[in-house]
């Protein structure tokens, strides 16, 4: 696939922002000025200002006499990037890769590779967002090339087209002057004194030439710009492996739109998935709405599946979570957490009860699409001898343990996150309760069976051993309680309550 990259040039980005925040200041010169070495240096230009000859660098004062009424605002420190990870964060609808333009901390810059179709083309594309950005009152100057070095040169000094061609970017750099290069302005000076003007001038020379005269990093910029050097984006959200978007010729508002909209969205995952041998753990679903606003609808699953059917089921548990509001224009599909997926041998008959029918995991996603993922648990024995510690929170529905369930002895139906201590009445030394006082009750002890001892595990902390019993009331209710430690002179021994049988 042909890689395209669009550079997104805010030309007065401070001034367009303040302009929206405050509207009266339409007709009115301003600039943005900040403390250096105790002067107030102009960092930003309104284009009235811009008009009296006022230009960034210059001071403060200067700017004044020059500009009668000019207003002068306080800059802060970051402020530039502040604004441009917001607009960066909300161009995410036109490319899964935005990054911040560090060179001049003034514009973006986007991979499109196969982003562009979606709006009927590349020159489609670049109508759509600069007609949103003007809505929004930013003034912007766009282009697009094979290479991010190409694509902010055409931006920032290109005069005829902001469509370069695939393979084209060279000739559309012959005729720029070298500041199209993102060169410091120490380089730049130098080759103007040298009469280098245009591109073209030094771009057939040998490299070895430049490399003496202008340095490593003048070299890097020029193979950047022409393609012979690959430049990496760092983008402000890092795009997931399994992502589809949907981009909508007419807003959709109704919850068919929004239902054909996913589907669309899961037939395409899911053949992906599947074909890799993978299946959704959590999925997001994004819907830009063109009001500019972004919501948002996630599902998450207990074991992997690229199920359509079952996948949308979930989606279709939130669609009531989305407010199309005037209409949405763009879906995307992300699956943030992919498992593995394995793929049962074929038999004529199956007889896989609990967890190894699959039916069941569909009905837990279908559960906990509906009161929530965070309720639905499922434990796994631990290697452990105290029976509080004995068991783990698995991870997933399809974990397997690493050991088994203790099934010599009986184990209570219920039991107890911590001991709870009651009161006891009982024959010494290894005798049952005759009877035991829990939360203000007092339970005579028809039944008794015991005592089972459990030592403690002296690696993990010191202490006495347990001695359980389980025992029966005169009411039927059936418990399971110990004595920590042993009867003696001397020996400091409680009973307490663990459990309850069915």
């Amino acid at each position: 696939m042909q890689r395209r990259f669009v550079s997104i040039w805010f030309r007065q980005l401070l001034a367009d922002w303040q302009l929206i925040r405050r509207p009266e200041l339409f007709g009115v010169p301003f600039v943005f000025a900040a403390a250096d070495h105790g002067r107030m240096m102009i960092t930003a230009v309104s284009h009235l200002a811009a008009e009296f000859g006022v230009e960034s660098g210059m001071r403060a004062a200067d700017a004044k006499a020059i500009c009668p009424g000019l207003e002068v605002l306080d800059d802060k420190p970051g402020r530039p990037r502040k604004l441009l990870q917001g607009l960066g964060e909300w161009c995410v609808r036109y490319s899964p890769i935005v990054a911040i333009d560090e060179f001049g901390m003034d514009g973006l810059l986007m991979d499109v590779s196969g982003c562009t179709h979606l709006w009927g083309g590349e020159r489609g594309y670049l109508k759509e967002i600069v007609s949103r950005l003007k809505s929004k009152g930013y003034t912007v100057r766009l282009a697009i090339a094979d290479t991010p070095g190409a694509a902010w040169a055409v931006s920032h000094f290109g005069k005829i087209t902001p469509l370069i061609p695939p393979g084209e970017q060279v000739d559309a750099l012959l005729t720029l002057a070298p500041d199209a290069l993102r060169l410091e302005e120490l380089l730049l000076a130098k080759l103007r004194k040298l009469g280098f003007y245009q591109i073209k001038s030094f771009i057939g020379m040998p490299r070895s030439v430049l490399r003496r005269r202008f340095g490593g990093d003048f070299l890097l910029r020029l193979a950047q710009a022409i393609g012979t050097e690959n430049e990496v984006l760092v983008p402000l959200q890092v795009p997931v492996p399994f992502s589809e978007r949907l981009a909508c010729l007419e807003p959709i508002k109704t919850r068919n739109g929004i239902e054909i909209a996913i589907n669309k969205l899961l037939e395409n995952l899911c053949g992906r998935m599947q074909a890799e041998g993978k299946g959704l753990r959590s999925g997001v679903l994004t819907c830009y709405r063109i009001d500019g606003k972004v919501v948002q609808a996630d599902i998450g699953t207990s074991g992997a599946s690229h199920s359509v059917t079952h996948l949308f089921k979930l989606f279709q548990l939130k669609i009531d979570q989305i407010k199309p509001a005037l209409g949405i224009e763009l879906f995307v599909l992300d699956a943030p957490k992919v498992d593995d997926v394995d793929v049962p041998q074929e038999e004529m008959w199956t007889s896989t009860p609990g967890l190894n029918d699959k039916s069941v995991i569909r009905l837990l996603d279908r559960v906990a699409g509906k009161v929530g993922q965070q309720v639905i648990h499922r434990y796994i024995p631990a290697t452990k001898y105290w029976p509080e510690r004995s068991l783990l929170r698995a991870v997933s529905v399809t974990e397997k343990p690493q050991a088994t369930w203790r099934v010599d002895k009986p184990r209570p139906t219920e039991l107890l996150r911590n001991p709870v201590p009651i009161e006891v009445m009982a024959i010494i030394p290894d005798h049952p309760p005759k009877f035991f006082i829990y939360k203000g009750v007092r339970h005579e002890v028809t039944k008794a069976d015991g005592p089972e001892r459990i030592e403690r595990e002296w690696w993990l902390d010191q202490g006495e051993h347990r001695d359980y019993y389980q025992v029966e009331d005169e009411q039927g209710g059936r418990y399971w309680l110990f004595r920590s430690g042993h009867y003696g002179i001397g020996q400091k021994y409680k009973w307490f309550i663990h459990g309850f049988f069915a």
